[in-house]
């Protein structure tokens, strides 16, 4: 069968950075005033070795970048946040959070370079402001952000700022729709969003009609990028099973439509300070899933998918529920982690004096309010939740490149600082396919997945240094495309192995053998702190020992922790 990936990524993307720099010429690569596309090609392959070592940006002075070798090394190695600049497996795994909203938001209060810089200092290689859509943005919003995300870029060199928004999906719940930089980003979001978003249009309600929209919206974005309006375009789901309203239908649909374009979901929402208790916090629903069923949510759903799972979507975190059922189809869907950051915990500011968001599509900048918000949900971006992404290079269309290929794997709370996976055929020498990719081997042949977990190694934001207590392997087969479009379940996936690890520092590895592979598989892993855990909600034979069901008001996100990987298929021959 065919596994429908449009791309081989099973080559090796090592660069080849020999070439001899005089000395202007490599202080010309290491000056970020000079833009890539001004340099050599030696030039632009030495100024990718600095960015890949850590040598550029982080926080480094140029003095400091031109001093001894050793001396830069080091201070990137102290500065770095663990952003993932030092080639690992052939790629950059950048940091990255595809959901922040600024003042240009109705109920957001920060400017754009307060997220940037924030995420930078975080330790972001990348991340996406996503204001809200809706009428007043449409009208002036994505024109007066621009400048400020533009400026931004300048301003904050080693963080790759992308312009999105957050769409309002016709017949749904919202999504992050997002472009490559180029001449056409503020024209195309705006028409996109003046067309296809659900507040602008009236289109919210579930009917076929609005799901259509959305289909269009998707098709829309495509033909942007068909007709090079945009280098690029991508499109997640957001929060899916907060208010019940993504049926399976309508993800299966997003992702036939376009899958180029639709590729994936949020696995765990933003909002992880939501669940902090009282009166530490805000004492509601982890990641403000605190709801139920309304009159256009999916009736299939059960009560518990209006709540998080150690703070992971219920879609994502059941074993052989709606994630795996659309993965036994052998098609790609994504899984990220963000903060939808709007208002910090903890932080103390508030929205600057005398706004009028109506009239300007903006509040004013914010002010310092001489108290601390503790009644808020959310954290900077890169504080808490990471979406990390295997790009080929430090580049927009790198990092669309590695989400649209699936490498990517996501963690809370800094849990581990590095994850290499490979599925490879047992003893033919070969390095195998990462996150994202299919093995293709012959019938009957034994294949293994090698597994090498970088831990913590350093106090996360919460200064602990968390500890990685146990890693699950997680298997299902590939039954092919769904005769029902609004399933959510597949039988045949289960928790296959577990390694307990219990370490916080050094680098663990193992290896899963899958033994003699005679029918499409996929793997994927998920690995937790285990301070939290309780069977699966399809019975302890699928999932012993999956995340708990988060207490409303009760949920102190630092105390449990969770990373998991995008899958890797198995695909034998006839």
């Amino acid at each position: 069968m065919s596994h429908g990936h449009p791309h081989d990524h099973s080559h090796d993307h090592s660069h080849d950075h020999s070439q001899e720099l005089s000395g202007g010429e490599a202080a010309e690569a290491r000056d970020l005033s000079i833009p890539d596309d001004e340099l050599s090609p030696g030039q632009l392959s030495r100024r990718r070795m600095f960015r890949s070592a850590g040598l550029l940006g982080a926080g480094l002075t140029a003095a400091g970048v031109l001093g001894g070798q050793g001396q830069a090394a080091a201070a990137a190695a102290s500065h770095d946040g663990g952003r993932g600049r030092e080639p690992r497996d052939g790629y950059l795994w950048l940091a990255g959070d595809h959901h922040i909203h600024t003042q240009h938001s109705s109920d957001a209060m920060y400017r754009v370079i307060d997220q940037v810089r924030h995420g930078n200092a975080y330790g972001l290689g990348w991340l996406v402001i996503t204001d809200h859509g809706g009428a007043t943005h449409a009208r002036i919003g994505v024109e007066k952000v621009n400048p400020d995300i533009v400026a931004a870029r300048e301003a904050v060199k080693d963080t790759l700022v992308f312009q999105g928004l957050e769409w309002n999906i016709p017949a749904a719940e919202h999504g992050t729709v997002f472009v490559a930089p180029g001449r056409g980003e503020v024209e195309t979001l705006k028409e996109f969003e003046n067309s296809f978003d659900g507040s602008v249009k009236n289109a919210g309600a579930n009917t076929p009609q609005n799901e259509a929209l959305a289909i269009a919206g998707l098709n829309f974005l495509a033909e942007a990028v068909r007709r090079r309006r945009v280098p690029d375009a991508l499109f997640l789901a957001n929060h899916p099973a907060r208010k019940g309203i993504d049926s399976p239908h309508e993800i299966r649909g997003w992702r036939d439509a376009q899958p180029s374009i639709a590729i994936g979901m949020e696995g765990a929402p933003g909002h992880q300070a939501g669940g902090i208790p009282k009166p530490n916090g805000p004492g509601g629903g982890r990641g403000l899933y605190d709801g139920g069923p309304g009159a256009d949510s999916f009736p299939g759903y059960p009560a518990e998918s209006y709540k998080t799972f150690g703070g992971f979507d219920w879609m994502t975190a059941t074993v052989g529920g709606l994630w795996d059922s659309l993965l036994a189809e052998g098609k790609p869907w994504w899984i990220t982690a963000n903060s939808d950051s709007h208002v910090v915990h903890g932080d103390t500011s508030d929205r600057g004096p005398n706004s009028d968001f109506d009239a300007n599509g903006r509040y004013e900048d914010p002010v310092y309010r001489g108290s601390y918000n503790l009644g808020a949900s959310d954290f900077w971006p890169g504080f808490y939740s990471r979406t990390h992404v295997g790009s080929q290079d430090f580049s927009y269309g790198g990092v669309m490149d590695g989400l649209r290929a699936g490498r990517v794997w996501v963690d809370h709370g800094g849990l581990i600082s590095g994850l290499v996976v490979r599925a490879r055929a047992t003893g033919d020498g070969r390095r195998g396919v990462t996150l994202g990719d299919t093995l293709h081997v012959r019938r009957g042949a034994r294949v293994e997945l090698s597994i090498e977990i970088t831990l913590a190694g350093r106090p996360n934001w919460a200064q602990v240094i968390p500890t990685l207590a146990r890693v699950d392997v997680i298997q299902g087969e590939v039954t092919g495309p769904a005769a029902d479009k609004d399933v959510f379940t597949t039988p045949a996936t289960k928790v296959v192995q577990s390694y307990e690890v219990n370490k916080n520092t050094g680098t663990v590895t193992f290896t899963y053998r899958l033994g003699q592979v005679d029918r499409p598989v996929y793997v994927r892993l998920r690995g937790t702190d285990g301070k939290r855990s309780a069977p699966g909600l399809l019975g302890a034979s699928v999932d012993p020992h999956g995340p708990a069901i988060d207490v409303y008001g009760d949920a102190d996100p630092w105390n449990d922790l969770w990373f998991y990987s995008n899958p890797i298929w198995v695909l034998p021959g006839r």
